[in-house]
């Protein structure tokens, strides 16, 4: 078994790795902020409220944070559900756009400036998930969760998927965020930062 203390980034590769998310996040919101201001718009007509969606997130050592999203999903009476899959009705059909070219996402790059957020790690999940993490797997909390990663990259057709199960939410819990777990406390115990350029590059190409 893996102990706890020792999933987690030395202080040299956590000054590196905090390093790079300051200026690239800096340099992405100069050359995106465009972008991010026109989709908030599109966004905010689209579905009659603040084109920014927030949510509580569970970020670095547990703390929770609020996520910045361009909003792509609208209420829908008698559906409510933390999983999203392909086919879920609150889902506009500008908003499907902005999820699949993931412009949704752009606007965490300002949570990656503050510091909530960094590029490239595991996917901040809602309060419950962390909850249920025991002994070494709390070793992902000792990193911030990031806009893209290994996990991201494997899951990267997540709402297809769960769209295929009859119970999305037990699938979701029982199979997909196990394996998320154990890709990231291996991403954790493996890090470089030519590994993160590489998980960048993919998440960009594709």
């Amino acid at each position: 078994m893996v102990l706890i203390d020792m999933v987690k980034l030395n202080e040299r590769q956590a000054f590196i790795k905090r390093s790079f998310d300051i200026i690239f996040s800096f340099l992405g919101l100069l050359f995106f902020g465009w972008l991010i201001l026109f989709a908030w718009i599109i966004a905010s007509l689209d579905t009659s409220s603040n084109g920014f969606f927030l949510q509580w997130r569970v970020g670095l050592n547990g703390k929770l944070f609020r996520v910045i999203k361009i909003k792509t999903m609208i209420s829908v009476s008698g559906f409510d559900s933390s999983v999203t899959t392909s086919k879920d009705p609150r889902i506009t059909k500008i908003g499907m756009f902005f999820r699949k070219t993931k412009v949704d996402e752009l606007p965490q790059l300002w949570n990656v400036i503050l510091g909530d957020m960094s590029f490239v790690g595991p996917r901040p999940d809602v309060p419950g998930f962390a909850d249920k993490l025991t002994d070494n797997q709390r070793g992902i909390l000792s990193l911030r969760p990031g806009i893209t990663g290994p996990a991201t990259l494997k899951y990267r057709n997540e709402e297809e998927l769960l769209a295929q199960s009859d119970n999305p939410e037990e699938f979701n819990k029982n199979v997909i965020w196990p394996d998320k777990v154990k890709i990231n406390l291996s991403y954790i115990m493996t890090w470089s930062l030519s590994k993160d350029l590489i998980y960048i590059f993919k998440t960009v190409v594709k």
